[in-house]
């Protein structure tokens, strides 16, 4: 699936918002001028239970190369439980994508848990504690990944949603210390919008550590409803060599079925 534009699945549904079977859902975005489909995983086991509809649909060739997490804590949480929770809904996500013959599972250190920028400014662990917590985790996801043969993907937040990695450079140092081949930065245009101040020159110097890309505007809606520089972005990612998917990770401007089939056109032009 070189440079293939994938859209995330929970835009796929009926014209009441029911939810569809994978097979339809597959339908919709090819309507939409879609690639592929990044699939979305809920904890508590969720995702692992759809092992059978996504085999079937896997079969059927329907291409669905990503998974993005969707749980309500991740793997840099400070609770320990809900940190060994985190992991093994991520090994059940890599277990699931290596079975279906996808490429891997994205997931941000953490989301929503705590921000330098926001009262009371300060984390109960320090930084070298979350360094070491996110090093154990990424290492220990990072050879069953490696075993599966999939990848895991680290995706870097704005300061907002995470205190913990927020740059693309902060990221590569990361995975320079775990020094796995199999964990890749997930990177997400929204989110560099916000903490690079070169966009293209940052992804330019993680090439050698990119494993996926998602798209989306400045303001967080689809891509051509901001002010990112998708140009510069596609010159960049041909530049590096980069020829993974591109997933749409926004909110809408409109009805997903108004707004969503502009977007292959709009990044074909630059990608």
């Amino acid at each position: 699936m070189t440079n293939a534009i994938c859209v995330q699945e929970q835009y796929l549904t009926g014209p009441d918002g029911e939810t569809l079977p994978i097979e339809q859902k597959w339908e919709l975005a090819r309507s939409w001028g879609f690639d592929g489909i990044e699939l979305r995983a809920q904890g508590n086991g969720a995702f692992a239970a759809r092992l059978p509809e996504l085999k079937r649909a896997a079969a059927a060739g329907i291409p669905m190369p990503t998974v993005c997490v969707e749980m309500s804590h991740f793997i840099g949480a400070f609770d320990e439980e809900l940190r060994r929770d985190a992991r093994e809904q991520m090994r059940d996500q890599l277990r699931v994508m290596a079975e279906i013959g996808g490429r891997g599972a994205m997931t941000p250190a953490s989301w929503g848990m705590f921000s330098r920028r926001l009262p009371p400014f300060e984390p109960p662990r320090s930084a070298e504690e979350d360094r070491a917590v996110l090093e154990d985790a990424l290492g220990d996801l990072g050879e069953e990944a490696a075993r599966l043969g999939v990848t895991l993907y680290l995706e870097p937040l704005n300061r907002y949603e995470d205190h913990m990695v927020n740059t693309l450079a902060a990221a590569v140092e990361l995975l320079q210390a775990v020094g796995l081949d199999s964990v890749k930065i997930g990177a997400d245009t929204y989110h560099m919008n916000i903490e690079e101040a070169d966009p293209a020159a940052s992804l330019a110097a993680a090439a050698g550590y990119l494993g996926h890309v998602q798209a989306s505007d400045s303001n967080r809606l689809e891509p051509g409803a901001g002010h990112v520089d998708w140009p510069l972005i596609g010159a960049t990612l041909r530049s590096i060599g980069y020829d993974g998917p591109v997933a749409i990770e926004s909110r809408l401007s409109g009805p997903a079925g108004v707004v969503l089939p502009r977007v292959p056109p709009f990044l074909r032009r630059y990608l």
